[in-house]
């Protein structure tokens, strides 16, 4: 496996393990509240810290592990990450134009800061799927 893989792998456990968190602290928050009503903005902005933290612990980790490979990339590494890019800034298109929506539609701060967050998690999640499909699969440049 090689480091961006491996990279990869830690990048959507902790995207998707965040935003667990992050909905278990909303819906335990929420008792006998409107979902609008509950404090949203620290728990979401420990999240996102929280994920780049484990992030770089990580990728630290990774290295650590095995500094051979550290940082080692090829041309096919570099057309898998572009690929899994174009794939996760799809979901982040689709999250800004739902969110620009709400906020023509003056909806609550609550869901245009969800739809965003929302849009990031399955950014980081399935650009990581398509760069795991593309190692474990094979890639095709075009």
């Amino acid at each position: 496996m090689s480091f961006d893989e491996k990279n990869t792998w830690v990048f959507a456990v902790v995207a998707l393990v965040g935003a667990a968190i992050y909905g278990a602290i909303l819906i335990a928050r929420s008792q006998g509240l409107a979902l609008t009503e509950v404090a949203y903005v620290t728990p979401m902005l420990a999240s996102i810290g929280g994920a780049i933290v484990a992030n770089i612990i990580g990728n630290a980790v990774i290295s650590f592990l095995a500094p051979e490979d550290a940082g080692k990339r090829d041309v096919r590494d570099r057309e898998i990450e572009r690929f899994g890019t174009i794939v996760g800034q799809s979901f982040l298109v689709i999250g800004a134009l739902v969110a620009m929506v709400l906020s023509m539609l003056e909806a609550k701060h609550f869901w245009i800061a969800n739809v965003i967050y929302l849009s990031f998690v399955a950014s980081a999640v399935f650009g990581s799927m398509a760069r795991l499909a593309a190692y474990r699969r094979g890639f095709s440049s075009w």
